[in-house]
């Protein structure tokens, strides 16, 4: 009899993987961090055909910080055209569950952000992955998320409570570069931006205010925290960020297309490589384009540049 082991581990080693006829190896629901009285937080990999260790993709899913599930896109994205055209690039991809805002308020979800990147580094050898060439990919709430990533790590000030200590308790969480679609970058200048009306939920509960909900309180009345969650705050001289590449579009009515605008302005005043790609006529999620296939290679084309060389 096995012994019991207590309290629980807070990770997993790697499942074994199942390889697809295409040669692309998936591991499957990998335990990458775990906490009592939450749900284990899982990851899935997706590595390419052939010699590794290839470089790696974390994808980062939407939804408001209440909502969404590593396993599927926005409705907008196949999943089989985000994850085939990351795999046919030679990259690897991992793509992330967190804990949304109503389990644990910020900065949680960056927490296991984090804890996914020290997991891969700390397994890298196992999953076929290179830990030193890791970029991040979110859409709207996992693009603000992505930002933060790209744009904190151990030297930022007050790194503790960024970095978080689930799963791998520690190791490097630095990447090398960012794709933020139609993230949040200032939570302090969305204070007074109107929410679109929100159908009631099934159980008739009245819908969250996401903002509220990821602060555990308004911006008004936690404004400290707003700025902790923004990655403008980050985005400052000699923080020498990554290279970011950020598509939104421009009657985006969830997520001000000025967001990404602003983030971009900060970014390129810090010194960094920031290019902003203006989806025309697009709502959030890209609703109303017509080149999707295109948004998604441009974004898989910047990756692998600077993944790769």
């Amino acid at each position: 009899m096995a012994d019991m082991t207590w309290p629980p581990p807070p990770f997993l080693a790697p499942v074994a993987p199942v390889t697809d006829a295409e040669g692309v190896r998936h591991f499957h629901g990998v335990t990458y961090a775990t906490t009592p009285g939450f749900r284990p937080r899982l990851l899935d990999v997706r590595v390419p055909a052939g010699e590794g260790p290839f470089p790696v993709v974390v994808w980062i899913h939407g939804g408001g910080w209440l909502d969404g599930d590593r396993r599927y896109p926005p409705p907008t994205v196949p999943a089989e055209l985000l994850h085939g055209t990351v795999t046919a690039a030679g990259l690897a991809l991992v793509s992330i569950d967190y804990r949304h805002s109503l389990e644990a308020p910020f900065p949680a979800q960056l927490h296991d952000v984090k804890a996914a990147i020290r997991y891969i580094r700390k397994f890298a050898s196992t999953l076929g992955l290179d830990g030193d060439r890791i970029g991040v990919w979110g859409e709207s709430a996992g693009g603000h998320l992505a930002a933060l990533a790209g744009l904190t790590g151990p030297h930022t000030p007050e790194a503790t409570a960024l970095e978080g200590t689930h799963g791998v308790a520690d190791g490097d969480t630095n990447v090398l570069a960012v794709v933020d679609w139609y993230g949040v970058s200032d939570l302090t200048t969305l204070a007074d931006h109107p929410m679109p009306a929100m159908p009631p939920t099934p159980g008739g509960m009245e819908f969250p205010d996401p903002y509220t909900a990821l602060l555990g309180g308004t911006e008004t009345d936690r404004p400290a925290l707003a700025k902790a969650a923004s990655p403008v705050t980050y985005a400052t001289e000699g923080s020498n960020p990554p290279p970011f590449l950020l598509i939104h579009g421009t009657h985006d009515g969830l997520v001000p297309y000025s967001q990404s605008e602003q983030l971009t302005t900060a970014l390129t005043q810090a010194g960094g490589h920031a290019t902003l790609r203006p989806v025309p006529d697009a709502d959030h999620i890209f609703l109303g384009s017509p080149d999707i296939q295109d948004i998604v290679t441009e974004s898989v084309t910047f990756l692998t540049h600077h993944l790769t060389a």
